[in-house]
């Protein structure tokens, strides 16, 4: 655990001791710290299945997103701190109920107790596979560290353009660190791989939530994607958009995708031939949260 003596788990190195109870950007102490644990069932299919995928929310969050929709827990820190020993518990639990996998939501900040946790509930007889869902922001030798660890990566693509990044989440190199960790991740598990059931066992998937005003950094996104991905790795496009937190105070996030910033997206998903993957429908209204997906 000494990495937490000069933390540089993600991309801000910030460098405090959170031994010490020194905490940096992401607010995360030397402890791991969770939110809730469940069985989720929106995930996409091939992460959900028919038993629903077993999701751990992690407290607290190295972006400043001014769009998060789960903002009390990653950036008011809404949550509880707990041991490693008692997070690997909260996995065998999930499998016990018969979870898909064990997905960790956010786990950036908490990165080495996760690898911890899931020796621990290995040796247990922890079976299923270990999603890593994170925003992209990853630094790439905290990623060689969970290499082994982790089965299915999946990682949001949120900006192509970097001044968009520094606005909405705070951060003015997102590009580069989420690209460069993509491959990474890639390098690791490869394209997906799935089971008699449709179920991805192993392989890298990629999000991307469209923002409203925005579509054109959309566009950059999946052409990168596109061209520096094999083209069986999915892509699960969003359009979930709903403004809350900061977002509503701001003229560029105030409100939802139009039907015809929508269409543009989808007229260039077909330009590209993308075809792996998944692409929500659009909802109408603000509460349509849940994700309905289309292929």
């Amino acid at each position: 655990m000494n990495l937490l003596e000069k933390c540089c788990i993600c991309p801000h190195h910030c460098q405090v001791n959170r031994l010490n109870g020194k905490i940096g950007k992401c607010k995360a102490t030397d402890k791991v710290k969770i939110a809730l644990y469940s069985i989720h069932r929106f995930e996409e299919p091939c992460i959900s299945g028919e038993n629903g995928s077993g999701t751990v929310f992690f407290s607290n969050c190295n972006l400043q997103c001014q769009f998060c929709q789960n903002y009390e827990i990653s950036q008011l820190g809404r949550g509880k701190e707990i041991e490693n020993e008692e997070l690997a518990d909260i996995f065998l639990k999930q499998q016990e109920q018969k979870a898909q996998n064990i997905n960790l939501v956010s786990p950036t900040s908490y990165a080495v107790h996760i690898i911890e946790a899931i020796k621990i509930a290995k040796e247990k007889g922890l079976n299923i596979p270990i999603v890593y869902n994170t925003n992209g922001y990853e630094d790439i030798e905290t990623l060689k560290l969970l290499n082994g660890y982790i089965d299915i990566y999946l990682p949001d693509l949120k900006y192509a353009d970097n001044n968009i990044a520094k606005e909405f989440s705070g951060v003015n190199n997102y590009f580069e660190i989420a690209t460069t960790a993509i491959k990474e991740m890639y390098r690791q598990v490869g394209s997906p791989k799935f089971n008699e059931k449709g179920i991805m066992m192993k392989g890298l998937m990629v999000r991307h939530l469209v923002l409203p005003n925005c579509i054109e950094n959309t566009k950059r996104v999946l052409k990168w994607l596109h061209e520096n991905l094999p083209t069986d790795v999915y892509l699960s496009i969003m359009a979930q958009y709903f403004p809350t937190y900061k977002a509503k105070e701001n003229q560029k996030l105030n409100r939802k995708l139009t039907k015809k910033e929508w269409q543009e997206v989808l007229d260039y998903i077909d330009e590209l031939e993308i075809e792996n993957g998944y692409v929500q429908e659009l909802g109408e209204h603000e509460e349509e949260y849940v994700p309905k997906w289309k292929y």
